[in-house]
């Protein structure tokens, strides 16, 4: 059956989602939009709680493959106008997840891990998951300040990478001090010793902090901080570089060629 009506309650908790963090918050679910981060989704053996379609996305070739792992009853296939109503993307292939957020409690952490501090630019956060896990950093921790990872902004900047990851969300600072054993490592402006002179062979949690603000004191004064050369007198390097900046010389240092 075609859905043409914006008081259909799947469409209009789709779109509440979307636009609303209290209800994300609150639901536990958030919305993953367009066909990559579904098949992202699904190729950890994941299963969402509903899949709204266009009318004329139903029967595209990236999404009939998509739509053949799930069960019938999960599919809603909505008017292409009421789509383009509820949608936060631009033009594309009109499909979108309603999932479960993922709940984790953040145990003993002895390996390699990145805790966010006060990131709040999805753009920014995209860039240091899909970074993390590039060099198989796989636990993701942030502080109560940070932006939510499963915002569907978020999940957008990821490009799929969330689902393979670890995420510790809004944990409190002494928490992530009183669990994270792993030594830290923070950039810093007021370090003379740059990242080339660190031994990075052993486990590290890297902190990287706000856009602004930078890492808080508390894990400053608890880190070892990192330099990163800027020969010509730049004031500073965007959160996002920096972070990966540091996870490839941490990977080089690693003996990988």
């Amino acid at each position: 059956m075609l859905i043409t009506s914006k008081d259909n309650p799947t469409v209009k908790h789709a779109h509440t989602l979307l636009t609303n963090h209290r209800q994300r918050k609150k639901s536990g679910e958030t919305v993953l939009e367009g066909v990559h981060l579904l098949q992202a989704y699904l190729q950890q053996g994941l299963t969402p709680k509903a899949v709204l379609v266009s009318e004329h996305a139903y029967t595209h070739p990236e999404v009939s493959p998509l739509l053949s792992q799930l069960p019938q009853k999960l599919v809603w296939v909505i008017s292409d106008n009421l789509y383009k109503s509820i949608r936060t993307l631009g033009d594309g292939v009109d499909i979108m997840a309603v999932i479960a957020v993922p709940k984790q409690t953040l145990g003993h952490i002895n390996h390699d891990c990145l805790i966010l501090d006060g990131v709040q630019d999805a753009g920014n956060i995209g860039t240091l998951i899909r970074s993390a896990g590039a060099v198989g950093i796989t636990t993701i921790i942030t502080t109560p300040n940070t932006a939510h990872l499963y915002s569907p902004k978020c999940l957008r900047a990821g490009m799929g990478v969330h689902f393979g990851l670890q995420i510790f969300e809004q944990v409190a600072i002494d928490d992530i001090m009183d669990k994270v054993a792993t030594p830290l490592y923070a950039t810093s402006s007021h370090s003379d010793k740059v990242i080339y002179h660190h031994d990075l062979t052993a486990p590290i949690a890297w902190v990287l902090g706000h856009e602004g603000q930078g890492v808080s004191d508390v894990f400053l004064q608890n880190a070892t901080p990192i330099a990163l050369p800027q020969p010509h007198g730049q004031e500073s390097l965007n959160v996002g570089v920096a972070g990966s900046v540091c996870f490839y010389e941490m990977l080089r240092q690693r003996g990988y060629a």
